[in-house]
């Protein structure tokens, strides 16, 4: 945790008692709020903030101390993978975080009263559909069934070389087993007024700036594949299909527009370009190619980093939930010391702590085991038999 920052209302009020005749000028220079909340915070008030920041902070502090021995100890991994040294049980910390009962942080008295908090939007579909509209004059390509859409899917998947158990067991455990392609994180039809928790869509649940990155490094080999798929058509089909591919060629253009990091990418996702791009999920052509690449990368990953066996399900959703680097971290530990390492190991803290299966299962073997278990019990709803039959 980043050290408390003293307020500017606080650190103006300091400046006022050291310098009186400057007051009256540092007093208009301030916004009004903040002047406001100076002139109802007493020194008794301020006194006892302190008082409360200090015990506040001391209670924190065995908290604190153990992520940042966390951060630490992943930066050893990371080095000691560069430099081609193996990675040991010293390398994670092996104890469980501690839990925080002390009491909660205080509220400083001279700081201006908080705003109302704004949600940021999350684009549904309806509205990435209007975004591929607008900026690049295009409409995906849906299909007259989930069922199309699952065959496609297998069709793309299997010629990549995931397998049935891979593809299948990944769905059941990112849909529920039930999911549709253009199945959105959060919502369920049936649950009236459920909401939408992310941008994440379709059978592995892609982000916006999942299809931004994966068009960025893909994308040749989307239009490649849609080529190819053009020069076996005529008529009006083709005449669909070379537009969808001119289409595809200016959406690839403006991923790359910027650096290839996650950071960049996440950047393009959050504008309307962006969300058009994202829209690409729903596209009977190129959705499957996305959904089967979400996953191929993984392996590919792993493959590079000389990890040869063949990855189980819950394996492929570790590094599929929590990104390549860190779920490979995982999948290639040895079972002894999956049964010893905790799951904090893998997450920055704030995502720990809101991660209530992450903090139950509390160790690298809880947590693939119960995925198993989820992925067991999800395969055999109707949607995932569906896409088993695909196969």
């Amino acid at each position: 945790m980043l050290p408390q920052l003293i307020r500017i209302g606080l650190a103006a009020l300091a400046l006022c008692a050291a310098a009186p005749h400057a007051r009256a000028i540092d007093m208009q220079a301030l916004p009004d709020s903040v002047n406001e909340a100076m002139a109802q915070a007493s020194p008794e008030a301020m006194a006892e903030y302190r008082r409360k920041l200090r015990e506040y902070e001391e209670a924190r502090a065995p908290v604190d101390a153990y992520w940042n021995s966390i951060a630490e100890k992943r930066r050893g991994r990371n080095a000691k993978r560069r430099a081609g040294q193996q990675v040991t049980l010293d390398d994670y910390v092996l104890t469980q975080p501690p839990v925080y009962t002390g009491p909660r942080k205080p509220i400083d008295p001279s700081a201006p009263e908080p705003g109302p908090r704004e949600r940021k939007a999350i684009p549904m579909v309806p509205d990435l559909i209007q975004a591929a509209s607008d900026h690049f004059q295009f409409t995906p390509q849906r299909p007259a069934s989930d069922a199309d859409f699952k065959r496609a899917y297998a069709r793309v998947a299997a010629a990549a070389g995931l397998t049935r158990e891979q593809a299948v067991r990944v769905y059941s455990f990112e849909t529920g087993g039930n999911g549709n392609y253009d199945m959105q994180s959060g919502l369920n039809p049936a649950k009236p007024g459920s909401r939408a928790i992310s941008t994440a869509i379709g059978y592995n649940q892609l982000l916006t700036t999942n299809s931004v990155e994966l068009l960025a490094e893909q994308g040749h080999e989307f239009i490649k594949e849609l080529t190819a798929r053009a020069a076996q058509l005529s008529g009006a089909p083709r005449k669909a299909m070379d537009h969808k591919l001119a289409v595809l060629k200016k959406m690839v253009a403006f991923t790359r527009t910027v650096p290839d990091t996650w950071s960049e990418h996440e950047k393009l996702a959050n504008t309307p370009q962006g969300w058009a791009v994202h829209a690409m999920v729903l596209d009977l052509d190129v959705g499957p190619m996305l959904q089967t690449h979400k996953l191929l990368t993984s392996v590919i990953f792993a493959r590079a980093k000389g990890y040869n066996r063949p990855l189980t399900a819950a394996e492929l959703e570790m590094m599929n939930l929590t990104g390549d680097g860190t779920g490979l971290d995982m999948v290639t530990m040895p079972q002894a010391m999956r049964e010893q390492v905790p799951t904090s190991n893998f997450f920055q803290r704030g995502g720990y702590e809101r991660n209530p299966v992450a903090i139950r299962h509390n160790t690298v073997a809880k947590l693939l085991a119960v995925t198993d278990e989820r992925m067991d019990f999800n395969g055999g709803k109707p949607g995932a038999k569906e896409l088993a039959a695909a196969f």
